[in-house]
């Protein structure tokens, strides 16, 4: 692989040269706020363990200043983009400032929500500056739609990013670290100041890296029956479980029935319980055959 001049990536006078040619302001809707610091995003390539073989899905990636540094050590990038005009500018950006690389780039012009399959190569990791506003959806249905994804480093709202990587017990501990538990291994990676960004955000953001579980959730319960349970329980946070899963259950008594029969105290709350637990309870779902999957 030949190695990238130093100017391949885009500085901070680049993106705002490149976006007023594309007369393109970042829009609070679509949570657009682009990385223009080198350093940067070399070190979320870094953070992410991005290795010479793989092959790495972006998500959003807005003008292109993690996508060309990707590019310097990935295998293959592939970039899912629904802007229409940033869809449509990536790819001379990519041409005119990495064009040896250019071949190992594709562009998936789609919502992210949307998108079930990728050109080329199952990709390998995913690495991506969020937006924040539907973050954790898109991180899901990635990580569900992609199981050959081993690797994740995600930017996102430090708020976003703590939810993610908490561990039961934590008062942040809610329906995003359960679900994000059911796929891989979770914790954060790092903090990222505003001032690396254009324009700056008014909160912090925070890298959360996930690696995909070697063996999924032992459970004979499917992922939709447990999810289910994860959104009762935490849909009323305050209540106990007894309380909280009467409506999934068909009445409390019947939730404590299910709790009992998962080795689950009736008294618990969501927040102090695993997703193994979760899945458990699942399993005893009222109405539910033995064996049923």
């Amino acid at each position: 692989m030949s190695t990238p001049s130093p100017d391949s990536l885009l500085g901070p006078a680049d993106i705002r040269e490149l976006a007023a040619v594309l007369g393109v302001r970042p829009t609070k809707q679509r949570g657009q706020n682009f990385v223009i610091d080198a350093n940067t995003v070399r070190r979320i390539v870094r953070t992410a363990q991005v290795k010479p073989e793989d092959v790495v899905v972006e998500v959003g990636p807005g003008l292109g200043s993690l996508t060309l540094a990707l590019l310097e050590t990935a295998d293959r990038v592939t970039a899912v983009e629904i802007d229409d005009v940033l869809a449509g500018a990536l790819p001379a950006t990519i041409a005119a400032r990495m064009p040896d690389r250019a071949d190992r780039f594709a562009l998936v012009h789609s919502d992210a929500m949307e998108v079930t399959e990728l050109p080329g190569p199952a990709p390998t990791a995913l690495v991506a500056n969020l937006p924040y506003n539907v973050a954790v959806p898109v991180l899901l249905h990635m990580l569900d739609t992609f199981p050959s994804i081993e690797r994740t480093l995600v930017m996102v709202q430090a708020e976003v990013a703590d939810r993610l990587a908490a561990a039961p017990g934590s008062k942040v501990y809610g329906v995003p670290s359960v679900k994000a538990n059911w796929y891989a291994e979770v914790k954060r990676a790092g903090s990222i100041g505003r001032n690396v960004f254009w324009p700056a955000p008014n909160v912090d953001s925070g890298l959360v890296a996930l690696t995909r579980r070697t063996e999924p959730v032992k459970t004979t319960a499917s992922k939709r029956e447990v999810f289910t349970v994860v959104d009762a329980a935490f849909a009323q946070r305050r209540k106990t479980l007894r309380a909280a899963l009467a409506g999934w259950a068909g009445s409390a008594a019947a939730a404590e029935t299910a709790l009992v029969a998962a080795g689950v105290s009736p008294q618990a709350r969501g927040e102090s319980l695993t997703v193994e637990e979760f899945a458990r309870i699942a399993e005893h779902a009222p109405n539910k055959e033995p064996g049923q999957q």
